[in-house]
């Protein structure tokens, strides 16, 4: 983790010192058309490195890089760069198959040894991948012609399709190279529909479609990511025309709803909010216990209510929207009076000034938030207040970065609305590459270990319900609420597709932004 952080710090260190201005290769599209009426601009949090294979969150992925799967407005999992592919049960080899005729960004060929440095890049534990636990069944990676990957798996993994989607990295610019400091991270070059022309930092990213897609030239001619991180910032600057496109809050939705010029789009997502224990601190490594008990003493209906203005519904699983939902199990439905008895038999006891203590140790601890995320700082500022009520000496902080190993808790977001695999077995197993928190459960282990490596329906079914309940025996999270994401797009936008369902931060909405036009 220390690592990771490190990592995240040097892009920081390094992209003042960047200017992007036409240097991807490849000649412009929209050359002799230099007007802004087929221009998307698009309010967006900022970012310091761009790389699938590396970063797993950022909306802008899925403009500037293209996977050998995609998936579509139901998010079946179908084909993208690769026109096809087949499973051979017996060797446990999917063979995919690419299209003819691709290329980057900067003009040269995309082709199976691309992928193969793609994958081998995610694997290779010294760059820190955040998808590395996705991929870890791979055994061998061969690349019969320049059309062909076969790649051989030491075990079935019945997400493996949807994770080809990853963003296919260039081997020509990046072989030899640190993939965690090589200054590509800053001049990203993919296969997307669009590709990076020019990168201010802190300010924009400015995009030009890319006549090679594969699925056809886009039809808007520019994109412009315009960094505005805060979410008050986005709503002026879209009634003032300055963006024309943005994800937005409740507040504002309810406000731009009024505007004629303004559609806006309430979309269900499979992201949810909770507040994650770290298990490495001193109180939660001593008392894990606090983690389900706590849970009690969180009204998550006030909290829609109060923080999501009603945008969205209450949680108690990192599962939701699909039959794997365990609709049955334990969902720590608020009740504060249980919370102070289970408290008292796991051997709390009041102090003097009416917080709990045991052994020492006071129910005294810090929930931690993005303060670029007003909807986490709101978040966790009602929890702490919630759980003060029952006698918990808690406070609330907002922090520009969070301290993963040294924080108390936070308030984190995880979910997926691909495969069930996806946004747990990386997030809830032992040492996995996104288990910031240190939860560790044998059982749990066992349950989505099996899960991955299951491709009979009703036995992952079975499987992942388990996993659920086995969860509520020893709580990683208080769960919060599964949150909606609002968009406001200029209604001269056409093509974004309202009944999607979006993912962790409401990614997603770009899916098919190449069939997306601009009306005049």
């Amino acid at each position: 983790m220390k690592k990771k952080l490190s990592m995240l710090l040097l892009s920081v260190l390094i992209l003042p010192l960047i200017a992007v201005s036409g240097g991807c290769g490849g000649e412009s599209e929209s050359a002799g058309n230099n007007g802004d009426a087929n221009t998307l601009v698009y309010g967006s949090q900022d970012y310091t490195a761009i790389n699938p294979a590396l970063y797993e969150h950022g909306e802008i992925n899925a403009l500037l890089f293209a996977g050998l799967t995609s998936h579509d407005e139901e998010n079946n999992v179908v084909p993208a760069l690769a026109e096809s592919w087949d499973f051979n049960e017996e060797t446990l080899t999917y063979t995919f198959h690419l299209r003819e005729g691709l290329t980057f960004h900067d003009g040269e060929p995309l082709t199976a040894e691309d992928v193969e440095f793609t994958l081998n890049a995610i694997l290779d534990e010294d760059n820190q991948s955040e998808i590395i636990s996705n991929y870890t069944d791979i055994e061998e990676i061969t690349c019969p012609d320049d059309l062909t990957v076969e790649i051989r798996l030491s075990q079935a993994n019945a997400a493996f399709p949807d994770y080809m989607s990853v963003g296919i990295l260039p081997k020509h610019l990046l072989e030899g190279e640190d993939l965690t400091t090589s200054d590509f991270n800053q001049n990203p070059v993919g296969a997307g529909p669009y590709r990076l022309t020019e990168w201010d930092q802190g300010q924009s990213i400015t995009m030009e479609r890319f006549s090679n897609y594969y699925g056809g030239t886009p039809n808007i001619e520019k994109v412009i990511f315009k960094i505005v991180p805060d979410s008050d910032a986005r709503a002026v600057q879209l009634e003032s025309g300055e963006i024309d496109m943005a994800q937005i809050t409740a507040k504002t939705a309810e406000s731009l709803s009024e505007n004629e010029d303004y559609a806006v789009y309430r979309m269900d997502t499979a992201d949810y909010r909770a507040i994650a224990y770290n298990f490495n601190s001193p109180l939660f490594s001593r008392h894990p216990e606090l983690a389900g008990i706590l849970s009690y003493a969180i009204d998550r209906e006030a909290v829609v209510k109060t923080v999501l203005l009603g945008e969205g519904e209450a949680a108690w699983s990192p599962l939701q929207k699909s039959e794997y939902v365990n609709e049955e199990m334990e969902k720590f439905d608020y009740d504060p009076d249980k919370c102070e008895r289970l408290l008292k038999e796991a051997g709390w006891s009041k102090g003097e000034d009416g917080v709990y203590e045991k052994d020492g140790d006071r129910l005294a601890f810090v929930i931690s938030a993005m303060s670029d995320d007003q909807v986490r700082v709101d978040m966790a500022s009602v929890c702490a207040n919630q759980l003060q009520q029952i006698g918990a000496d808690v406070t609330a902080e907002a922090l520009p970065s969070l301290d993963w190993e040294n924080q108390d808790c936070c308030i984190i977001g995880w979910g997926s609305p691909f495969d069930p695999d996806d946004h747990t077995y990386k997030v809830f197993t032992t040492g996995a590459g996104d288990n910031y928190t240190a939860y560790s459960n044998e059982r749990v282990d066992e349950l989505l270990t099996a899960a991955r490596h299951t491709e009979n329906k009703e036995e992952r079914v079975a499987l992942y319900r388990e996993f659920q309940e086995e969860l509520t025996e020893a709580m990683p999270y208080s769960f919060i609420a599964y949150v909606d994401a609002d968009y406001a797009a200029k209604k001269s936008i056409t093509g974004i597709t309202e009944d999607k369902v979006l993912g962790h931060h409401g990614v997603g909405i770009f899916w098919n932004v190449a069939e997306w036009e601009i009306e005049e």
